[in-house]
């Protein structure tokens, strides 16, 4: 078995110090360190890991991502239309539950066949940790080096790889909404562009804003094209995980995702994750038109839930309803003003704009301009 302590110190040798994952017991140990030695944001799923880790590569860390196989699924979106297209890699560690030939639980069992087959198919380096320390150092050096490259590597952990680290006694966060405001009076329903602009025109040198998949990245594209944006392709819902991420390790930027209804709804427990870790440097907008408007406009579910109320009881500091256009720059300059984790509702009227055209850019060019962009 693995020494865990010595393990990762040699990971911190080669500059990995930034954590993210989700619970295994084949990991427990390297996730103890994880926690007790280095910085560690337990996500609520695998694939808001993968993007918690990718926000924090933009802001120069070196990510690593811990989790059970049957998690592997999960993370499948970030890996392949989020770090793929965006070259963004990480380091990630993935447990071997229902290993052939070993007993297990029923439902690692097919996981347990597929899980090497998978990480080929979505063409990831990966191979077996071996429970030998020198050896496994070795393994580091190789992976390092495809980090480097801008390639994404995993290690495949079968079970009593490291041994027993203990858990060191967590100090737990309590992040509570001080400011919760719902709906008073009638909404002004701008439109999606018309919305855009006028958070664009808000934002300073200091701001990066990240806009979500689909119609909101290309019309924010479309208003202006700038080194602090970027725009999300695919990896529907991940938008303010990699925005905890890059808020989290890249303290002195200003972070504003926008984002949309049917977006949230789909990784809607990221909401937790971020009120959690509640950085203040991060503005979460999202605009509701209650459709899925970038594959024709079929409803969501937006309609039935109070996002206010539950980024309130999520640890949001600021929870808010806003009706127009006005208050959302009010309430933009007002986040400037005073930092702390704040949620704004808003929202918008049905459509986009006609003849839209996309980013010219690569997703890998718009990462390394802002890369370029946060480092300067």
């Amino acid at each position: 078995m693995i020494n865990t302590k010595m393990f990762g110190e040699e990971l911190k040798k080669m500059g990995f110090h930034f954590f993210s994952g989700v619970p295994c017991s084949f990991l427990k140990n390297l996730i103890n360190y994880a926690i007790n030695d280095c910085d560690y944001v337990a996500a609520t799923n695998e694939g808001e890991a993968v993007a918690i880790a990718a926000g924090a590569y933009l802001a120069g860390e070196k990510p690593v991502v811990l989790m059970q196989n049957s998690g592997l699924t999960n993370a499948v979106s970030p890996l392949v239309s989020l770090n793929y297209p965006f070259r963004i890699p990480v380091l990630g560690f993935v447990s071997l539950r229902g290993e052939p030939g070993i007993p297990d639980e029923p439902q690692h069992e097919l996981m347990g066949r597929i899980t090497t087959k998978m990480l080929d198919l979505m063409e990831i380096k990966w191979e077996y940790l071996s429970a030998d320390f020198e050896q496994a150092k070795n393994q580091l050096v190789r992976a390092h080096s495809y980090i480097e490259r801008d390639q994404t590597f995993f290690f495949v952990v079968k079970k009593n790889t490291f041994e027993k680290e203990p858990l060191k006694d967590q100090k737990q966060r309590s992040n509570l909404n001080v400011l919760k405001v719902g709906k008073t009076k009638d909404d002004q329903l701008p439109t999606r562009i018309e919305t855009l602009k006028w958070i664009n025109s808000l934002k300073d040198n200091n701001t990066i804003q990240l806009a979500t998949t689909g119609k909101t990245g290309r019309e924010l594209y479309e208003i202006e094209d700038a080194p602090n944006n970027l725009y999300m392709v695919g990896s529907m819902g991940c938008v303010s995980s990699l925005g905890l991420g890059l808020a989290l390790a890249k303290k002195d930027k200003d972070i504003v995702i926008i984002e949309g209804d049917g977006a949230l709804l789909m990784r809607m427990g990221s909401l937790a994750t971020n009120g959690y870790y509640a950085p203040k440097n991060m503005l979460h907008i999202l605009l509701d038109n209650n459709t899925h408007d970038s594959t024709g406009g079929q409803s969501t579910a937006s309609h039935n839930v109070n996002f206010v109320d539950i980024a309130a009881a999520c640890g949001y500091s600021k929870s808010i309803y806003v009706h127009n256009l006005e208050e959302l720059e009010s309430c933009i300059k007002d986040w400037k003003r005073e930092k702390s984790l704040t949620f704004l509702y808003m929202k918008i009227a049905k459509g986009s704009k006609e003849g839209l055209g996309r980013p010219k850019m690569k997703p890998y060019e718009v990462k390394e301009r802002l890369k370029v962009f946060l480092h300067d």
